[in-house]
This record gives C-alpha cells, structure tokens and sequence, in this order.
C-alpha cells in the first residue's frame, strides 16, 4: 500500500497537496493522528507537519503551523522573488490550520515543545547543529561505549570547535576503555583546556547537556531516533544524574588506582563486581564499553588469578577476596585467659 500511495504522489517536499492537507487537518482537530495515516502523504514528514509521538510511537501529532511555517520560510526566502505567490499562499493555509486548533483536544504549545521526538539522523544532527548556535556557557556530555572511533569523533567536531570559538566549556564523561583511544587523545590535545574528561566503569547510556536548558538522549537502540528535552524538571534531574557521575569519576590525566589485589587489574576488578552481581558476559562486555571476546579473556585471567576451577567457584573466591564491593570478613579469633587458656564458660 505504501509503494502504491507512493505512485500517485509524485510532488517533493515543497508543498502540501490536497490529501495532506485533509490529514494535517484531521491531526490539529484530534489531537494525532495513526501512523498509517501518513503512508500515502509523505509530504506530512517531510516537510516536518506531523512527527511521532513521544508517549507511542505508533501515532503522529501535528507540529504547531506557526514553527512549520517558519521552517518553510526558511527555504523560500532564499527564492523569493520567484515564490511570492506561494509564500502567500503558505501564510494564508497556516492561519487556517492554526484556528482548527482551538479544541481541547490538542495539545497545548509548550506542552509539545517540551519533549520532541527526533526521527532520522539528519533530523537529529539539525536539531543538535540548532542547539551548538544557541549554546553560550556550557556543554556536559556521557559518552557510553569502548574506544571511540575516529568518525564518532569527527562527527561531532564541528560543534565543538564551533563551542570553543565562543568559549563555551565543555565535561566529558567517557569509560575507562576509551582511555585506550589514541582518537580521544588527540581530540582532547586539539581542544585545549576547553574540555575536561573523567572516566568510569560505567556510564549511562549518551547525554547530551546544553546550558543545562536543553538535552538530546537516544529514542531507540540504533540511535536513529532521539528525544529533545526541554522541560525544566526533565533536563534539571539529567544535570543532577551528570553532575553524581562526575564527582565519582576519575579525571583522563589521573592512573586509575590500584586493586590492592596482586595480579588483578582495574578493569579485572570491575568484571567481578559485575560477575557477583549475577550479569552474563554479554551484558559486563556492553556496561564496560569491550568486546565479549576481551571479557571473557579478562574472566579466564581472573580465574588463573584467584586459583578458580569453575564460574561457581570464581564467585566464591570474588566474594572471598572481596572484590564484589565487601569487605571480606576476618574469622574470629578465640579469646584466651590469663594463662592463654580459654576463657571459663559461663
């Protein structure tokens, strides 16, 4: 049905055609509008009318026709004096679909504007690119994962020289694994004193912080999707989040401390938290930013290590050494008498 809706709906992104328009209508009247509704007019998510709904991503809401006329504009001032008609025509249809929204059944401007669903990596890097310009004093980032590659890396670049130039600082938090990144190294050499690192075993899952106003989180796994926070409440919790994280964290130019343990690393140490706690190999590779191949060969180390013959008996001797986060406890010594003979029963 899609290919078919397709067909017969040859126009770009230009313009809203008369079956978009009957369903924009429909979703300022009601509220949203399903999913499906959209298939046979691409026009709507193209040209930004509808997008998903934050609270079930099987339904679209209309953005408000004033910022999706701004948006339009945006475009058409640059051919102007060959769209005059139609930027008219443009002003002349919002203002009949800004007075539809007048039931109580549409959401309420800032309600919408609070929380946003960012479908599409381009929609993403626009809203981000759209955040950098207005940013002036602070950037606070979680960076999840292992090494950070250098595309990752460069991706983000032009942002944060954009930031500097204006003297916005910037705080990284990173895993103990990207320590090992010489692409990490080399962004921070280029950024100066402009940005701070700390890293820790684990992080929460991306962050994005700008000037503690507004937040870019991931909306799905394969971070094709995110969500853009303004709510106050929403964005102030994020920043409380960030700023535990960061007093625990170990600054980039620190070592990590040692274990204690003789022959048991840092990294050793944090696989047997995770492995007392009950977690498979899978799960600590994802948490510590590694590769279950690296997990698994760091479990066999700490199992030679602590003289383990099985995974049962490895949790045993973890929890004996202490490295599930307790202290071991001392067996009780017998208290003796005077002479060193044992105190008289009572």
């Amino acid at each position: 049905m899609a290919g078919h809706g397709a067909e017969e709906h040859p126009h770009g992104a230009d313009r809203l055609c008369e079956a978009g328009d009957r369903v924009y209508s429909r979703a300022v009247r009601r509220g949203r509008v399903p999913r499906t509704d959209a298939g046979p007019v691409p026009c709507l998510l193209e040209l930004a009318l509808l997008h998903p709904d934050p609270d079930d991503m099987d339904w679209l809401v209309p953005t408000s026709p004033q910022e999706v006329m701004t948006r339009l504009l945006r475009g058409v001032y640059d051919e102007v004096s060959a769209s005059q008609r139609r930027v008219g025509s443009a002003v002349a249809a919002f203002e009949w679909y800004a007075g539809l929204g007048g039931g109580t059944d549409a959401p309420a401007p800032a309600e919408g504007s609070a929380i946003r669903v960012l479908d599409g990596l381009s929609r993403i890097q626009a809203a981000m690119d759209e955040a950098t310009e207005a940013c002036t004093t602070e950037v606070l980032t979680v960076q999840p994962g292992g090494i950070r590659r250098e595309a990752e890396l460069t991706e983000g670049l032009h942002r944060a020289l954009a930031l500097r130039g204006r003297g916005v600082r910037m705080r990284d938090l990173y895993t103990h694994v990207a320590r090992h990144g010489q692409g990490l190294l080399n962004y921070l050499e280029l950024m100066g004193d402009t940005v701070e690192a700390r890293t820790l075993d684990e992080v929460i899952d991306r962050l994005i912080l700008f000037d503690r106003t507004v937040a870019f989180v991931p909306a799905n796994a394969d971070r094709t999707m995110a969500l853009e926070l303004r709510h106050p409440a929403l964005v102030g919790y994020l920043v409380t989040v960030f700023e535990r994280l960061w007093r625990l964290a170990i600054p980039l130019t620190a070592p990590l401390p040692d274990t204690g343990i003789e022959g048991i690393s840092h990294r050793e140490q944090s696989i047997a938290a995770l492995l007392a706690e009950g977690h498979q190999d899978a799960v600590i590779a994802e948490r510590l930013g590694i590769s279950v191949r690296t997990c698994r060969a760091h479990i066999a180390r700490l199992s030679e290590t602590l003289g383990a013959a099985s995974r049962t008996q490895l949790g045993v001797r973890i929890a004996q050494v202490g490295l599930d986060g307790h202290r071991p406890q001392r067996p009780a010594t017998a208290r003796t008498g005077p002479e060193g003979e044992p105190p008289p029963a009572r």
